[in-house]
C-alpha cells in the first residue's frame, strides 16, 4: 500500500480556504467587513513565522457561536457548492492519478474541520487530518480540540490517525511508498518524514530547502 498526503491551502488549491470561507461569510452578513483584514493579518504572521494558531482559530471561529448548527450547515453547504467551481483541474488530475494507482489518499491541513471538509469532498478525497474544533451541539466554540495539525504537529497527527485504521499499515514507516505535497516551510517535518517529498508552489524557505534537498518542485497553475 502506498500513501499520497496533500496540503490543502496553496496546494491543491491556489488561495486560502480560511479566506475564501471568511469571505463568503462577509458577503453573507454572516461577518462584519473588517472580518477580512484582521484574517489577513493572521495570514501574515503565518508567512513571517510567528502565528499564534490558537489566537487565529478563536478569532475566525468564535463568531460563529451565535448562529444555530442548522444555520452554519446551510452556509456550508453554500460555500461548497461554490468552491467546487474553484478547484484547478491539474490538482485534480494529481489527485486522480493517485487514487487510481490505488493509493491511500489523505488531506493533512491546519484548516478547521469544518472548512477543510468541502474541499476533500471536492477532491474525492475521503481521508482528512485537520485541526479539530471544541463544539457545543454542533455550534463551534473558537477552541482547538487537543493539538492543531500545524507545523511539527501535523506529522503527530498524522501518525496518531493512522494508528486507529483497521489496515496492515498503522504507521508511516509502514507503507510502501509515500508522498506530501506542501508549499509551506512550515511542514518541512512531514515532508521530510515521507519517501517522496514535493514542493508545490513553494515559500522561499522551502524552495530552497527543495533544491538543496534535490526534491521535486511543482509550479502548479
Amino acid at each position: 500500500m502506498r500513501l499520497a498526503l496533500f496540503d490543502l491551502d496553496h496546494t491543491l488549491i491556489p488561495f486560502d480556504s480560511g479566506m475564501a470561507w471568511t469571505r463568503f461569510l462577509v458577503e453573507a452578513g454572516a461577518l462584519p467587513p473588517q472580518a477580512e483584514l484582521r484574517y489577513l493579518d493572521f495570514c501574515h504572521q503565518y508567512v513571517a513565522g510567528t502565528l499564534d494558531i490558537h489566537a487565529m482559530h478563536r478569532a475566525s471561529v468564535a463568531p460563529l457561536a451565535a448562529f444555530s448548527a442548522a444555520q452554519l450547515a446551510h452556509w456550508r453547504d453554500a460555500f461548497e457548492r461554490e468552491m467546487t467551481h474553484r478547484l484547478p483541474a491539474d490538482m485534480q488530475a494529481l489527485v486522480r492519478r493517485h487514487r487510481e494507482a490505488g493509493d491511500l489518499c489523505v488531506i493533512v491541513t491546519a484548516t478547521a474541520r469544518f472548512v477543510a471538509e468541502p474541499f476533500a469532498r471536492g477532491f474525492g478525497i475521503a481521508d482528512l487530518v485537520a485541526t479539530e474544533s471544541v463544539s457545543v451541539e454542533g455550534v463551534p466554540t473558537g477552541e482547538i480540540d487537543g493539538l492543531p495539525c500545524f507545523r511539527e504537529h501535523k506529522l503527530t497527527k498524522l501518525q496518531a490517525w493512522l494508528a486507529t485504521r483497521a489496515a496492515p499499515e498503522r504507521d508511516l514507516a509502514a507503507f510502501d511508498a509515500s508522498w506530501f505535497y506542501s508549499d509551506s516551510a512550515s511542514d518541512l517535518p512531514l515532508l521530510a518524514a515521507v519517501s517522496h517529498p514535493v514542493a508545490v508552489r513553494p515559500d522561499a524557505r522551502l524552495r530552497a530547502h527543495a533544491l538543496a534537498a534535490g526534491w521535486p518542485i511543482v509550479e502548479a497553475d
